[in-house]
């Protein structure tokens, strides 16, 4: 196994921010309904699997990192499943807050022939109240000065408010741990203070207030985005287009994506921001670590659902970039 992937195992990450269920109704859609035109899909299975912030855990803990969470859930069943799902994995599952005043995050996916159809999402986006963010400071100061690097999963549902983000900060900067976001909304200025942001190309056009068409494009957004949000470094997620890396004082540069078959790219930023984070406290460079989490990327985007990526996947991906 390459060096760098053997120090996985002993890289302790934290994770925060929102936990959601993803699930996936697989069926098949034989004719149209009657009653409007829309297909009727007859369903033959459904699958449950660790959404949002679980979904960086669940991949965190495949590739054999050390992982603890600080993550927001509802008071419901599908906070049970969660929490069951977490401790399967090995991880501590006492870090997650119910919050009895919102449902947990759920997103059902309806899959017909393997092609998906259509997203239903059950929410709701508010502000934590000031016992949730008063138990979550807790844990977050007891269990960030035992961690190599902090992962902030922000997808706005308002877990990750600007007063919590402060706090985690000034947290990691207390114990000299890098934090990484992986950032949601069109304020990215809330996240400053962190080592690196990971937005998407679709989240960079938001924050960056300008649409990205071209490579000049995508560089100047780059860099409109490390300094609207204090941040040393930016990783862009650009789909087929691979990658785009961002370093305060240094040329912008391209990490281009190996050419495959897409089936859904799903969690494809989890993956990335679990890998980058493991890479980076293993002692790896940012060019380096944004390689690797490029290659763990461009394999769950060709495995159908929110899915992780072990270690040996990851060497094999790795070994034909060599």
């Amino acid at each position: 196994m390459e060096p760098l992937l053997e120090k996985f195992s002993r890289s302790k990450i934290l994770v925060t921010g929102d936990l959601m269920l993803d699930e996936y109704v697989w069926g098949e859609a034989r004719r149209i309904s009657p009653e409007a035109p829309v297909p009727v899909v007859s369903v033959e299975k459904t699958d449950h699997v660790l959404g949002g912030a679980g979904n960086v855990i669940r991949n965190l803990s495949t590739l054999g990192g050390q992982v603890r969470a600080v993550a927001l859930a509802g008071d419901d069943q599908d906070a049970d499943r969660i929490f069951e799902e977490i401790k399967a994995l090995g991880v501590d599952p006492s870090g997650i807050i119910r919050d009895p005043g919102r449902p947990t995050t759920r997103k059902t996916r309806i899959m017909a022939a393997g092609q998906h159809v259509l997203r239903i999402d059950r929410e709701v986006k508010k502000k934590i109240s000031g016992d949730i963010f008063a138990s979550a400071k807790k844990r977050l100061e007891d269990w960030v000065p035992e961690a190599d690097l902090v992962i902030v999963s922000d997808y706005d549902k308002g877990f990750v408010t600007r007063d919590l983000m402060k706090d985690i900060t000034a947290l990691a900067r207390k114990n000299q741990t890098p934090t990484l976001v992986d950032p949601k909304g069109p304020d990215f200025s809330k996240y400053a203070g962190a080592r690196v942001i990971t937005p998407n190309r679709k989240e960079a056009v938001l924050a960056a207030r300008m649409d990205i068409t071209d490579e000049p494009s995508l560089f100047e957004a780059g860099r409109r985005l490390l300094d609207i949000a204090g941040v040393e470094k930016a990783l862009i997620t650009c789909g087929k287009d691979g990658m785009a890396l961002f370093e305060k004082g240094l040329k912008p540069r391209r990490i281009t994506a190996r050419p495959r078959q897409v089936f859904d790219v799903s969690g494809a930023g989890d993956t990335a921001i679990a890998t980058l984070a493991l890479a980076l406290a293993a002692g790896a460079g940012f060019f380096e670590a944004a390689r690797t989490a490029n290659a763990a990327a461009g394999i769950v985007v060709g495995k159908p659902g929110t899915a992780a990526v072990s270690l040996e996947e990851l060497e094999k991906a790795l070994e034909r970039l060599a």
